[in-house]
């Protein structure tokens, strides 16, 4: 076949020849194709390209000069003039034109490939070939080890995908060793040097690339001290025993709203932005349990129901949700609606150099059995400010009105912080840390109230400090030392003061 032929589109230089062959045939082959009727146009088509002189085509170019609408400028310029130079294998329309930006068909794809083909073994040269062989026997071990590492890569990867746990879950979790001692306190404790644990592990799966569905196991035995009403951040007990922690489903609404929908172990705070507190994180924060603002744990109860986050500008959020403590039980007294909950609301505002948390909470709880108990409304502004990339100082304060229902009298309890941190200090994710406040306290006389003290004259000042060494990326030893001001809101008792050190391994 004579290579005088129409080629409108070529892309590349003789070099990559190849890979613009294999776009070409891709496209080809993603073209819709009737394999049942040849039609007469491309009958005449075909005939066109056969016959020497057709009226479609020009001779063969010589010179890239002879394309009237190819400039130097043009982003494909030394592409066509390589192969018109060295292959000649290009040509053009009757009137001078290459006609670059017009589609190719098909029939005109195959007759160019054949007629560059047909020139590359007309100019392709002994010397060449010994050229190419030569970089072959070169190359040939460097070929082989990466021929072989391939191999290896391809090995390994058939395996992880016939072992894999899940295509949709990944397993991430922690595990704390804790020790601690009392070292000073009223003669009415009698607490000993502690060692406990906690571990979790956490199964999240994605199911459309935005959401995410979490189960948690745990298992701890940390128990806090007499000597400490506060406890600590990780305490609790399962005697040993594995159970179901959080189950919760987040998924995004719409571009702007979050929702998460928990059947365990939702609290008020699992449905707000941030609780704000650089200190709140029982992995990473603060020992003791004071670290976590008083007002999402005043009198609120919880364990399954849904929430949302509306994302009103890029910096300010309204936080939504409701939690039912026995939602799963159809006694009268229970389920969903008609038993113990807590609703928050939440407006949040985060940004570079400073976040904030205006919180209020309404909850209703039972003596059990359906009989009331009390409702109670918490209020609660929490804030903290970032004064350059080290230094961030913050505080807050809790406010919960609770009225008991069927006793005389309601209840107001109080409770103030203040927090102070200082990040990477002495090393990259190392931070020292101080908490400082009057743990919650109330000057009413009533009982039955979650999270609530009983009445006192007296306000309980606590305050802790603790240095975070990151060992590595997986490994953070924290010791920390917290000192109690009449415990249990009780100025006939002497002050504590307790030293722990937390060893947290994250998988």
């Amino acid at each position: 076949m004579s290579p005088k032929i129409l080629w409108k589109s070529l892309l590349v230089t003789p070099a990559i020849l190849g890979t613009a062959i294999f776009a070409s045939s891709s496209a080809i082959a993603s073209e819709e194709i009737n394999t049942d009727v040849t039609s007469v146009s491309s009958l005449e088509q075909i005939a066109d390209y056969a016959n020497e002189g057709s009226v479609d085509s020009m001779g063969q170019v010589t010179s890239i000069t002879q394309l009237s609408d190819v400039q130097p400028t043009d982003w494909a310029y030394q592409a066509l003039s390589s192969l018109i130079d060295r292959y000649g294998c290009i040509a053009g329309y009757p009137d001078g034109t290459f006609r670059g930006n017009q589609a190719m068909t098909r029939y005109e794809f195959a007759a160019g490939l054949n007629a560059c083909l047909e020139g590359f073994a007309r100019t392709v040269t002994g010397g060449d070939l010994t050229t190419l062989e030569q970089l072959l026997q070169q190359f040939e071990a460097e070929l082989a080890t990466l021929r072989g590492r391939v191999d290896a890569l391809e090995a390994r990867t058939a395996q992880l995908e016939a072992n894999q746990f899940s295509t949709t879950t990944k397993l991430n979790g922690n595990a704390i060793f804790s020790t601690a001692a009392v070292f000073d306190s009223d003669e009415v404790f009698d607490d000993q040097v502690t060692f406990g644990y906690r571990t979790e592990m956490n199964f999240d799966s994605s199911f459309t690339g935005d959401d995410r569905l979490r189960v948690r196991l745990r298992a701890r035995d940390v128990q806090d001290f007499d000597a400490d009403p506060v406890g600590f951040s990780y305490g609790g007990s399962s005697d040993g025993d594995v159970f179901l922690d959080d189950l919760f489903y987040d998924f995004p609404l719409t571009s702007s709203i979050d929702v998460r929908i928990g059947a365990n172990s939702l609290g008020v705070d699992d449905f707000v932005a941030s609780t704000i507190s650089p200190l709140d994180s029982s992995t990473s924060g603060s020992l003791s349990n004071f670290g976590f603002p008083s007002q999402y744990s005043i009198a609120t109860v919880g364990n399954a129901g849904a929430g949302l986050i509306v994302q009103l500008t890029d910096n300010i959020s309204l936080d939504l949700g409701y939690t039912a403590d026995d939602a799963a039980s159809p006694e009268e007294g229970s389920g969903l609606f008609n038993g113990p909950y807590s609703a928050i609301g939440q407006l949040t505002f985060l940004s570079g150099s400073f976040d904030a948390a205006l919180t209020y909470i309404r909850t209703y709880n039972t003596l059990g059995f359906g009989v009331p108990a009390y409702n109670a409304n918490n209020f609660g502004f929490q804030g903290n400010f970032r004064l350059n990339d080290t230094i961030e100082i913050g505080g807050g304060v809790a406010y919960s009105d609770v009225d008991s229902i069927g006793v005389d009298g309601d209840a107001e309890v109080w409770s103030y912080q203040g927090t102070l941190a200082f990040n990477d200090l002495g090393g990259s994710g190392n931070m020292l840390g101080v908490l400082a406040g009057v743990v919650p306290y109330s000057r009413d006389n009533f009982t039955g109230v979650i999270g609530a003290p009983d009445r006192s004259i007296n306000t309980s000042f606590l305050a802790e400090v603790f240095y975070r060494l990151q060992v590595n990326d997986r490994i953070s030893v924290t010791p920390s030392v917290i000192y109690i001001d009449d415990p249990d809101n009780n100025g006939g008792l002497d002050s504590s003061l307790i030293g722990a050190i937390r060893t947290t391994f994250s998988f």
